[in-house]
């Protein structure tokens, strides 16, 4: 199965789309994801999530795992960048005003469980279809020196602009890509090649960490030849995922949904977990200033 979307045209898609979070914001996406989830399978319905942290690393548990993890720290702190533990797979990733986070999430159908392999290829596709053009064909293989690579990177003449995670929870499905779109992705690659060389030292590259070559990733707008920001980027990809004619997206009202108590005890709940999970990663970063 390719595409998802017969699936749910019956329903509309809710669409949640956020601008940029602060650092004292940057828990509340990974939060949201289980909430969104958890909703998506009551409800039923797809839903599609736009976010973005400012000058954040989100790390992955393994990195948080690296011999020299206040070193590495430190040196993110040095690149003016800010660090969050993810509750997804994977390793480290950036954040930046001119990246853009996605979030396609999906209750599993009872008569149709997705394979791992079925959720990369939806995001895979829906992506080609909003920007793949004549001679700039979108693929999916690991860039193995690119950092968080994967056996689906998205790449444009093997140059990597885009990387794709999922989680599952309980019934419901949720496939998550970063798409570097603009700004300086060589400061980010070498941002994260200082990181690993500061937390591995002598073992960079090694242990199932990447040997990050910044020079293996690009912006999807150099590699389109054409100006591209972030709103035009979410335009491109709502245009594509409603060319079919039968979906119809309504935007959620945030505040409204969040309000409602089932929705608010879980989000808390998702939200608790997620400081805990960083309460460690807080305290290594506050003793790097004693």
């Amino acid at each position: 199965m390719n595409d998802f979307r017969p699936l749910y045209s019956e329903k509309a898609v809710l669409l949640l789309n956020q601008k940029i979070l602060s650092a004292d914001e940057s828990l509340i996406p990974f939060a949201l994801t289980d909430t969104l989830v958890a909703y998506s399978e009551q409800v039923q319905q797809p839903i599609l999530h736009f976010w973005q942290l400012d000058q954040t690393m989100i790390l992955g548990m393994k990195d948080t795992r690296v011999p020299h993890l206040a070193d590495a720290l430190a040196s993110l702190e040095k690149n003016h960048y800010n660090a969050v533990v993810r509750n997804s797979g994977g390793l480290g990733v950036i954040a930046d005003t001119g990246t853009l986070n996605v979030s396609l999430i999906l209750p599993q159908p009872s008569n149709h469980k997705f394979t791992i392999d079925e959720g990369y290829i939806f995001m895979w596709n829906w992506i080609r279809q909003a920007f793949e053009q004549t001679g700039k064909k979108i693929e999916a293989y690991e860039i193995s020196s690119s950092y968080c690579p994967g056996t689906f990177d998205l790449s444009i003449n093997g140059k990597k602009f885009a990387g794709i995670a999922q989680r599952r929870v309980r019934n419901g499905l949720a496939v998550m890509a970063y798409l570097s779109i603009s700004g300086d992705q060589q400061a980010r690659g070498k941002t994260v090649q200082e990181f690993y060389h500061a937390g591995l030292r002598e073992n960079f590259g090694t242990d199932g960490y990447p040997a990050v070559n910044p020079s293996v990733m690009e912006n999807l707008a150099e590699l389109l030849e054409y100006q591209l920001t972030i709103e035009e980027t979410k335009e491109k990809l709502l245009t594509a995922f409603c060319d079919d004619g039968k979906q119809t997206i309504e935007t959620l009202d945030f505040s409204k949904w969040l309000s409602s108590p089932d929705v608010k005890q879980e989000y808390q709940k998702q939200l608790e977990k997620m400081i805990q999970r960083n309460q460690q990663l807080k305290e290594d970063q506050n003793d790097l200033f004693l």
